[in-house]
């Protein structure tokens, strides 16, 4: 794959945001048609929607080339051809499907475009690396399409990847599972506009890597039909947050807040479970403890002096500050080993709300295969989920909503299922499942699912259920990456750095 042609940014979202699936997407097209408006009515708004942000976003493109396929979004680009000719710009269509074959709307578009004067070049056309093509647009593939590429869909997408000029996605880029986000060969856009309902493969998966920025335009239908169509999952957005975390009272004190017992770092791996304890600090517990390796003892005080830290050397050592945890975050840098298997033990027989990370994953995997509890969450990484599945790290990554949702009915509590648009479900339908649009590739570094888990068991013992402290918990992290990115670069983000912006986070009503 090449390199993107774009500054990667994440579509602004309203408060709980909804995604479809492409069934959902063409069932909310059919009852909006079914409401009065025609599907070519729909087609005509969904282009001019994609003329006008190109004419926004690409001011001074003149040559365009329309990229049309068989199904609606080649209606589609039919239509952003004829608006661009009737304006004055040269728009041409490469088409790869004859016009008879077409269905009866996107065959009306074709029509404006031949009115329109558009040149229109077939699938047998020679394509040559034109310079002076200023913008493509992507009108090949569609929802409704599944698998890779082949034939000559293949050769127009590796052109159009090789070349220069920006392109502009219609609904999805071509190869993109619109239910999945999973990407095999795929066109790389620097502008995705998706229309109706909001896909859900567009949020999470490898379809970042292709979608570029992400726009999003309903066309206008009534919202009593959204109404109508349970989506697939919901959207977090920063408008959460002051619901979730308001204004503390003025009496309040640190026994109110809540008090965390951080388990973790058998020798060599202190640095996981000190970032989990600060993370959670940060995040406003009002007292965290940390278990660990007698090693580890002055680091972390070194580190994060506010910590209370223990040395233990096995599970029962653990009794008496589990008796004032009011909830337990475990596994990074525990080990598999006797002394690992010991505490966490300890911590599972308490039944206190825990965060179960890292290595404690892998042990309830072999010891304790057919636990379900209702008050802990998972956050595995697509290895780890994959590991608790019985299949591959591409399997899951291929289809990661049905991962998520599977480690749900194994384990029941919340589940976490890290990665790019990480997904989190507390229940058995789709209502249970929200995505975190946030995060960068910065974030590709060691010690990141550490400081989530801090962050979101920080959170959990001020008093948060344990879904709201996993959404609000994934939602922190990933606007506190952004935020660090946004004032130092991606690169070279280290998760040590998440902490201080957290803090910022987590006080949404602080003005300064």
């Amino acid at each position: 794959m090449s390199q993107p042609r774009h500054t990667r940014r994440a579509e602004p979202v309203p408060l709980l945001a909804q995604l479809y699936s492409a069934a959902q997407t063409r069932q909310l097209d059919r009852l909006a048609m079914e409401g009065g408006l025609s599907g070519f009515e729909l087609m005509r708004r969904a282009g001019e929607s994609a003329f006008t942000l190109l004419r926004k976003r690409w001011p001074s493109a003149h040559r365009i080339l329309v990229l049309c396929g068989a199904g609606n979004n080649a209606g589609d680009g039919y239509i952003v051809a004829a608006l661009a000719r009737r304006s004055g710009l040269a728009s041409e269509v490469l088409a790869l499907k004859d016009p008879e074959a077409l269905t009866e709307h996107a065959a009306q578009a074709y029509r404006m475009a031949l009115e329109e004067g558009v040149p229109i070049y077939w699938a047998d056309t020679t394509l040559s690396d034109s310079g002076d093509i200023d913008l493509i647009v992507d009108g090949l593939l569609g929802t409704g399409t599944r698998g890779a590429p082949r034939g000559r869909y293949k050769e127009v997408i590796e052109w159009v990847n090789e070349h220069p000029a920006p392109v502009l996605a219609l609904d999805l880029p071509s190869g993109v599972d619109a239910d999945t986000g999973h990407v095999g060969q795929a066109m790389e856009a620097s502008v995705t506009l998706s229309f109706i309902g909001r896909k859900l493969g567009l949020y999470t998966g490898n379809a970042a890597d292709v979608c570029g920025e992400r726009v999003f335009d309903d066309l206008g239908i009534d919202a009593e039909i959204f109404e109508r169509v349970a989506p697939q999952a919901v959207l977090l957005d920063h408008d959460l947050l002051p619901a979730m975390l308001p204004p503390r009272l003025p009496s309040s004190h640190k026994g109110h807040t809540g008090h965390l017992l951080v388990v973790g770092g058998q020798p060599g791996f202190g640095g996981s479970c000190i970032m989990v304890s600060e993370a959670a600090a940060r995040a406003g517990a009002g007292l965290v403890s940390l278990a660990t390796d007698a090693l580890h003892l002055a680091p972390a005080l070194a580190r994060c002096p506010v910590l209370m830290v223990r040395a233990v050397e096995k599970g029962a050592q653990l009794d008496d500050l589990l008796e004032g945890a009011r909830a337990v975050a475990v596994g990074p840098g525990l080990g598999q080993g006797e002394w690992g298997q010991s505490l966490l033990a300890t911590v599972l027989k308490s039944e206190r709300p825990v965060v179960v990370d890292a290595d404690a994953l892998h042990l309830l995997e072999s010891c304790y295969a057919d636990l379900k509890r209702d008050n802990w969450i998972l956050t595995p990484h697509p290895g780890e989920a994959a590991a608790m599945l019985g299949i591959s790290a591409a399997e899951v990554q291929a289809d990661r909503k049905t991962a998520a949702q599977r480690l749900w009915q194994l384990r029941g509590g919340v589940i976490v299922l890290k990665g790019n648009g990480t997904l989190i479900v507390d229940g058995d339908d789709d209502a249970h499942t929200a995505l975190c649009p946030f995060g960068n590739p910065g974030m590709a570094s060691g010690g990141m699912g550490d400081v989530l888990t801090g962050i979101i068991a920080g959170l959990l013992v001020q008093g948060l259920s344990p879904s709201d402290a996993a959404r609000t918990g994934v939602l922190v992290h990933a606007m506190a990456a952004d935020s660090a990115a946004e004032k130092y670069g991606e690169r070279g983000l280290m998760a040590s750095d998440l902490a201080s912006f957290a803090h910022r986070i987590v006080n949404p009503s602080h003005q300064g």
